[in-house]
């Protein structure tokens, strides 16, 4: 997308370099990280980067409405609704294909959006990751605001501690290190001093909850959630003594209810140019006769499980009537491969990450994350055996 940055990126490449990024990362915390990373980062223009700045607000106003949480009451589940919701969520994150108008002007185009955290620590530390083994021009950042990388991990020490000491806050997850995720659990650590915690492990007393820290029975004042409902649900192997739907004396950092109120089900509440058509499945008295320019997403999957992109009227007969709230058709979007590699063009997907601490009017865009493809869709089982592809982060043209 600048194409004399690419030209001297590519130019400078080697699969040495590459290799020694590579091994510089699994090396960093003795961790192997499971996912592919690719071989470059997305070197954003200030058109593109706008567009998506454009983007990523006509769709906050729709969250920061005072209706929003009417708008979105039937989202969380039954049974799965955790008690002591705050007003907002804390993390959101927008994520957009990279796509062309008529007029081949850049026009992202919402896939989807999650109030859940994503890789807040691995994207920062990545990028200097980066910029270590490639060629990377000073004056892009993969930041927003003005912030560098100082500001932005004190920021998010902040946001996920909310003035607590480190050792009463912890990161919640289901078996962490056997987690994709596992080197954002890291970093994280790292950043803030939060240690990664399974939920197995939680020990609870009536309304409070510890953790043994160093052999040393700890209280839990604030949880930074990682857990996936939709994960936890498969996992009746699992012995807790705590479960997340109980009442307890804790706080949130990501209450774990706006992982639903702000997913695939807020999606028919957005229009924007922004956001292709997309309703909810019982919505139609007639199904589209274009199904093959839609997708059929249900709302409670998670990482693309469950999700149709050739989509049948025989697949949509199959849903029961009273089901057809819990499913969406979207329609497709024609991803642009914008992205210059030695060998072809790829698919690009960005992500802008946002914080929404406690009374602000709004959630600030600090950090991005993106996605490489050739296949047809973004995930690991469509790029399986590709090169040029896998997760990497923007630098922003300033």
């Amino acid at each position: 997308m600048l194409p004399i940055v690419r030209k001297q990126y590519n130019e400078a490449f080697t699969e040495a370099k590459y290799q020694s990024f590579l091994d510089d990362l699994n090396t960093s915390f003795g961790y192997r990280i499971p996912f592919r990373v690719a071989e470059t980062p997305v070197f954003v223009s200030a058109d593109l980067r706008d567009a998506l700045q454009r983007a990523g607000d006509e769709i906050v106003d729709v969250l920061v409405r005072p209706d929003f949480k009417q708008l979105t009451a039937a989202a969380v589940p039954n049974g799965l609704h955790v008690p002591n919701e705050d007003d907002h969520t804390l993390f959101l994150a927008l994520d957009f294909a990279v796509c062309r108008d008529e007029n081949g002007a850049f026009l992202p185009q919402l896939i989807e959006l999650q109030g859940f955290p994503s890789l807040y620590g691995f994207e920062d530390w990545v990028a200097h990751k980066y910029r270590t083994h490639f060629p990377v021009p000073e004056n892009m950042t993969h930041l927003f605001g003005g912030y560098d990388s100082v500001r932005y991990r004190e920021r998010l020490r902040q946001a996920l501690l909310n003035g607590h000491p480190a050792e009463n806050v912890i990161l919640l997850e289901i078996e962490p290190m056997k987690q994709n995720t596992a080197i954002d659990f890291l970093v994280t650590e790292q950043y803030t001093g939060i240690k990664p915690v399974c939920l197995s492990e939680i020990i609870r007393e009536g309304r409070n909850l510890f953790y043994m820290n160093n052999g040393v029975k700890t209280p839990v004042r604030r949880i930074y959630n990682r857990i996936i409902f939709d994960e936890l649900l498969r996992r009746d192997d699992l012995t807790r003594s705590f479960n997340l739907t109980e009442d307890v004396d804790v706080e949130w950092a990501g209450h774990p209810n706006w992982f639903f109120r702000i997913s695939k089900y807020t999606m028919p509440f957005l229009k924007s140019r922004y956001v292709p058509d997309c309703r909810f499945l019982s919505d139609y008295e007639v199904f589209p006769t274009d199904l093959e320019n839609y997708v059929l997403k249900p709302l409670f999957s998670f990482s693309g499980q469950g999700v149709k992109y050739h989509v049948t009227t025989s697949d949509l007969g199959e849903i029961l009537v009273a089901e057809r709230k819990d499913y969406l058709l979207q329609r497709k979007v024609n991803y642009e491969p914008v992205l210059q590699a030695p060998d072809g063009k790829v698919k690009v997907e960005i992500r802008l990450l946002f914080l929404w601490e406690k009374d602000r009017p709004r959630p600030e865009l600090l950090l991005n994350l993106a996605r490489l493809s050739r296949g047809e869709m973004i995930g690991v089982k469509y790029n399986k055996d590709k090169t040029w592809v896998g997760g990497t982060v923007c630098f922003f043209e300033p």
